[in-house]
């Protein structure tokens, strides 16, 4: 007799990690992999950051921190909105944490009852809905495309049959690369503050922009959570590192359910992140390198067959539609892995009613890779 499992644990799989699973095991097995199926800088962790590292290592017992982070860390990032952004964050509303992955579990568990709305865009990051859906909340997709930039607007808002208690955006957006403009995310957050929705905004591919630098929620809302991480910008994705700007009346909520939950982000981690605000200029020269990929690209993917291509304002992905080459993509995206040794993501990790002809493409590799991956499948799909 078998016990019960519990249905939160029922979620969707996260599929990007089954494709890199179904990508590595190639590998193991001999065969030549191009990753585009991941969101993973193929570049280190900066120099400071592994310096002041190891210098932590040999000179600090590398025990548990206070739940809300180390105070230099926690200064520092305060410090980060002053120099990047210009606004003032006091270093007490910063709330470090284990990825921003704890980041968006925290703060849903602090924001949110059981059983209240969240909206969220489709084609949108499917963690969203899934840990959404295992802490008994309910995800509401709200349906974007091109003709509103992959991003909700007040009048999407509007326009839906159901009254939201929050709302989550994300300005780069994954998988769509798409950004929010100073006067949209300002008309978002005025917006959320008079219906009472409580805005979450993913930040972590702030730095990391083609069309003009990205723009914080934290410059116009005392109500909105800010999430954002040391993965993308900084390449530092295994080192299990973000941060949260939180309303002032939620810190200790937040910092009670860190306690319990996580105890404290990685240590280690923590003093590396004290260090990478100062590789600014590193992280820039990587992102020059992104720039790079992605206008090529831009050039090469439509010669093999894809020619609608979201905006890809900001981040490292190109999501394409491909509904003349597929409208099962899962099945097409295992057969170019298995015959060219490309790995790419099906939309429907993104997007559960639309993503069956849709796929994302990760530039975050080095530019030969990239450039490789494109005649390869220039010639595949001729």
């Amino acid at each position: 007799m078998s016990l019960k499992i519990a249905k939160r644990g029922t979620v969707a799989p996260f599929i990007v990690m089954d494709v890199m699973r179904a990508a590595n095991l190639r590998e193991i097995q001999g065969a030549d992999v191009i990753h585009m199926e991941v969101g993973q800088p193929s570049t280190s962790a900066p120099k400071a950051v592994l310096e002041a590292t190891q210098k932590a290592l040999f000179g600090d017992k590398i025990g548990y921190t206070d739940a809300l982070g180390l105070p230099t860390l926690r200064e520092r990032i305060a410090g980060h909105y002053k120099d990047y952004y210009g606004i003032a964050v006091s270093a007490n509303q910063v709330v470090v944490t284990t990825g921003s992955s704890s980041g968006f579990s925290l703060s849903f568990l602090s924001a949110f009852e059981p059983g209240d709305k969240v909206g969220l865009v489709s084609p949108g990051y499917p963690a969203y809905r899934n840990i959404l859906r295992a802490l008994g909340y309910e995800a509401v997709e709200i349906p974007v495309g091109p003709e509103s930039h992959f991003q909700p607007t007040p009048e999407i808002l509007d326009n839906l049959d159901v009254v939201l208690d929050g709302l989550i955006v994300a300005s780069p957006g994954n998988p769509t690369g798409s950004m929010l403009s100073k006067d949209q995310l300002q008309a978002l957050c005025r917006y959320c503050d008079e219906k009472q929705i409580r805005l979450i905004s993913d930040e972590i591919y702030h730095g990391i922009t083609y069309e003009g630098r990205a723009v914080t929620a934290a410059e116009f809302s005392k109500n909105a959570i800010i999430i954002n991480s040391f993965s993308k910008y900084f390449s530092m994705t295994g080192w299990r590192l973000g941060w949260m700007i939180v309303p002032e009346n939620m810190v200790r909520t937040i910092e009670c359910l860190a306690q319990n939950m996580c105890i404290s982000a990685p240590t280690l981690s923590q003093f590396g992140g004290i260090a990478a605000f100062d590789c600014l200029e590193e992280a820039d020269f990587n992102v020059k390198a992104y720039a790079k990929n992605r206008e090529m690209l831009l050039n090469e993917l439509p010669k093999a067959g894809f020619h609608k291509l979201a905006p890809s304002d900001g981040a490292f992905y190109i999501y394409a539609d491909v509904e003349d080459l597929s409208n099962d993509t899962q099945e097409f995206c295992k057969r170019i892995l298995s015959e060219t040794g490309v790995a790419i993501t099906p939309g429907i990790d993104f997007d559960s009613a639309r993503g069956g002809h849709f796929m994302r493409f990760s530039y975050a590799g080095h530019f030969e890779r990239m450039y490789e991956a494109t005649k390869r499948l220039q010639s595949y799909l001729k």
